[in-house]
Formats: structure tokens, C-alpha cells, sequence
């Protein structure tokens, strides 16, 4: 939200001339805006709570996990969702508030388990029958009730990517309700005395760009919720997950967070009313909708290899390893020269990685000015999942993350190191 340019034709970003901060950090260099985040927290949570007052917003932490992040999403009353000991370890570096903490996740283990109830996490959702008996039984041990969500599937498509869709029925996440086993997960867990089902999670994937399958399965849930009553079920606790896109490239604009909000809200509160039911307290669950424009990703070009007639490939300093959307899921990106932001466009170029892949490719045919060894390149929203996914391969070093705002550049991730690299081996 604060991208600029200023008279040295460079990229700005929170105020910060990237070029200057490339220079002082190195490349590849993520520069998160502290702006643009705290503003789309106040979009989510002011954006449902007009449509829908008994909301909560919780941050899906896999789009991106830092303590850094974590005290800024305290700050603006977001919760948080983390679905790994990992992700949780960064909620309880930053002391954030274990209330407001949701544990997903289709596989937890004991030890995952165990950490979330010495520290209190609020929620709870589980995914399998056999983790309803494991947490029963951690929350025995511990002598604690955890409240608990149910992740059920709704068998609705979202139409987004083959791998990033999770609300269908022939996938890993969730009890299918239309096969019986959502009911039977339902009187599972009541028969549990050390387990509070206080609702129903469902998650469509992501990104969706479409409000209609919200629309749909909102319903559809809401009617099995009804029925469940003569179990003796009671919820108090409703979340459509999130999925809520973003705009990678500029011809796919995504609706605006208040769009999602009025869709989802109306379609709670009419299915309410339809089925009888209290309305309950919504959680919604945005991630990359909150970092994902947040992050700009800096990389150096270095070879450039121009095949006549077919095309040029202009290679920079990273790739896969901090970025495999675009080989996981033909991710589209835009791209701008960071160091020439005013020059004219003189063709078409391919973006490379350095990584021992040919399908190491960033962006492709990309509209950019000319480009010479040494110049800057920036990719426009990179804050959701590059890092979250970012590997070793090629035993490469992750990089570095710098957090921008009013001018100021600080650290929040070092780069890392050959000794980093090293510090598990064991020769």
C-alpha cells in the first residue's frame, strides 16, 4: 500500500528506497510493509464486525510465521491459527495471548498436543477420529476440558488449484458429511468428557476468487449443524475458514474484504434464521489476504541468455528455494525493475531461478525495461507461503526478511548461514 517511486526513479516501499535496503541486507531480501498489514487486519476485523458483530479474525500463520508479526497482529486484535508445534513454538516466543490461539492440522501428535494444553491454547480443531481419542486422553492426563472445533467437509468445490482445494470430498482435511461420518464424529466427541465441541470449522481452499462457494456450503453446514441437535449438540462456534484471495497480477483483481464479509455474514445469519439455530460466534481465517501484498521479494540479476526468436531468460539469485509457487501451483506473478521503475518497456523476458531445475522459473514473459547484470528486480506480493515453503535445496541459504515502515527498516529474519546449514550434520 505504500509502493512509490521517487526521484531517482527506485522503488519506495514504506519509505525505504529498496535499492538502499538490497544494498545493506543483500539479496534475495523479503521487505514486508508494517502498513499494508496492520491495514488489512482493520479491513477483516472492522470489514465483519459491521456485517456480523460477534466476529473474530484469526491469522492463518502458514502464509507466514514470525514473533515479529505475532506482536503485530496482538497490537490489532487478531488471533492467531497455527497448525504445527513449530508454528505454535512462534506464538509462545511472542507471548501471544493462548486464548486467542486455534490449533489446526489433519495429523497432530501427542507432543503438538501436549504443548497446546500446557499453554492453554482457546481452540482446538480436530480432524480424525483418532485424534478426538488422543486429545481426549492428553486432556485427561492433564486433568484440563478442551474446547474443541470440528473440521468437516462439505464436498463443495472452491475452483481454485487442484492442490490448494480442501472442501471437496476426495481429499486428506475433514469429516465428510455426506458420507455419515461428520454425524458420527459429532456423537464421537460428545461421548468425550474431556472435550468441550463448542462448533463446526469447514475451509473451503484457497485462493477462491468467487464468493459463491462461501454462499453455498455456509448453508449446507449450517442444516447439518441443525440436525446434530438431536445429539444433544450445541454449538456456539462457527468458522468458514478463509481462502481469501489477493492480486498477484493485475488482470484477476480479487473482491474486496468487505464483499467476503457481507457474503458470508448474510449467508450465516439467513441459515440461522432458516434452520432454527442461535447465531453463533464467527472466526474467520485470513492469511495471505493479510501478508500476502504485504511482501515484496528483491532479487540481483545476474546471466541473462537471449535465444533468438524463442526467448530471453534473465537469471537472478534466487528462485524455487524461497519461491516454488510458480512450479507448485503455475503461481502467475508481476514483476518490476526496482532500480529503473520509470524506464520504458523494452520486451518480453523470462524470469530464472538458480536453481538445478528448468522448471526454476519465476515469472514468465514478463514486460520489463532493459536489463543489465547487476540490476534489481522486485516481485509485488510475496508475503504469503514463498517463505512458509522456502527450502535448502541446492543447499542454498534462506533469506534474509526486513520489516519497512514510515522510513525505518528493521531485521526481523537474519539470512542464514553456511553454519546454519551445517549445524545438524553430524560427521
Amino acid at each position: 500500500m505504500t509502493a512509490d517511486v521517487n526521484a531517482a526513479g527506485h522503488l519506495t516501499i514504506g519509505g525505504c528506497d529498496v535499492v538502499s535496503l538490497a544494498e545493506m541486507y543483500g539479496t534475495p531480501l523479503y521487505v514486508y510493509d508494517e502498513h499494508t498489514i496492520r491495514e488489512m487486519c482493520r479491513a477483516f476485523v472492522d470489514g465483519f464486525a459491521s456485517e456480523y458483530p460477534d466476529s473474530h479474525i484469526s491469522y492463518s500463520s502458514k502464509a507466514f510465521a514470525t514473533p515479529a508479526l505475532a506482536l503485530i497482529l496482538e497490537d490489532e486484535h487478531v488471533g492467531m491459527d497455527v497448525v504445527t508445534g513449530g508454528e505454535l513454538a512462534v506464538a509462545r516466543a511472542a507471548e501471544f495471548p493462548a486464548a486467542d490461539l486455534n490449533f489446526h492440522g489433519n495429523n497432530k501428535g501427542l507432543a503438538e498436543l501436549d504443548e497446546a494444553l500446557d499453554y492453554g491454547v482457546g481452540l482446538i480443531t480436530v480432524d480424525s477420529m483418532f485424534e478426538i481419542n488422543l486429545l481426549d486422553e492428553a486432556a485427561r492426563m492433564k486433568g484440563k476440558t478442551q474446547q474443541v472445533l470440528l473440521r468437516v467437509s462439505p464436498s463443495i468445490d472452491g475452483h481454485t488449484h487442484l492442490l490448494t482445494s480442501t472442501g471437496v470430498l476426495d481429499q486428506k482435511f475433514g469429516f465428510p458429511i455426506e458420507t455419515g461420518q461428520a454425524e458420527e464424529a459429532v456423537k464421537h466427541a460428545l461421548s468425550k468428557a474431556n472435550l468441550d465441541v463448542a462448533g463446526i470449522h469447514f475451509h473451503l481452499g484457497s485462493p477462491l476468487f468467487e464468493l459463491e462457494p462461501y454462499t453455498q456450503a455456509i448453508p449446507y453446514v449450517l442444516e447439518f449443524v441443525a440436525q446434530m441437535r438431536e445429539h444433544g449438540f450445541n454449538q456456539r462456534i462457527f468458522s468458514p475458514g478463509g481462502g481469501f484471495a489477493i492480486g498477484y497480477v493485475s488482470e484477476t483483481p480479487p473482491p474486496e474484504v468487505s464483499d467476503y464479509a457481507g457474503a458470508i455474514s448474510a449467508s450465516v445469519q439467513e441459515a440461522c434464521d432458516r434452520f432454527g439455530l442461535d447465531e453463533p460466534r464467527l472466526i474467520l481465517e485470513p492469511g495471505r489476504a493479510i501478508v500476502g501484498r504485504a511482501g515484496v521479494a528483491l532479487y540481483s540479476v545476474g546471466g541473462i541468455k537471449d535465444i533468438p526468436g524463442v526467448r530471453k531468460y534473465v537469471s537472478v539469485d534466487g528462485g524455487m528455494g524461497d519461491n516454488i509457487r510458480p512450479v507448485l501451483y503455475g503461481a502467475g506473478y508481476s514483476a518490476v525493475k526496482a532500480n529503473g521503475l520509470t524506464e520504458p518497456v523494452a520486451g518480453a523476458v523470462t524470469i530464472a531461478g538458480k536453481y538445478c531445475e528448468s522448471g526454476d522459473l519465476l515469472v514468465k514473459d514478463a514486460q520489463l525495461p532493459s536489463l543489465d547484470t547487476g540490476d534489481l528486480l522486485a516481485i509485488a506480493a510475496s508475503g504469503a507461503y514463498c517463505l512458509s515453503m522456502a527450502s535448502n535445496y541446492n543447499m542454498s541459504l534462506r533469506p534474509a526478511v526486513v520489516l519497512v515502515n514510515d522510513g525505518e527498516a528493521r531485521l526481523i529474519r537474519r539470512r542464514e548461514t553456511y553454519d546454519d546449514l551445517l549445524a545438524q550434520s553430524i560427521l
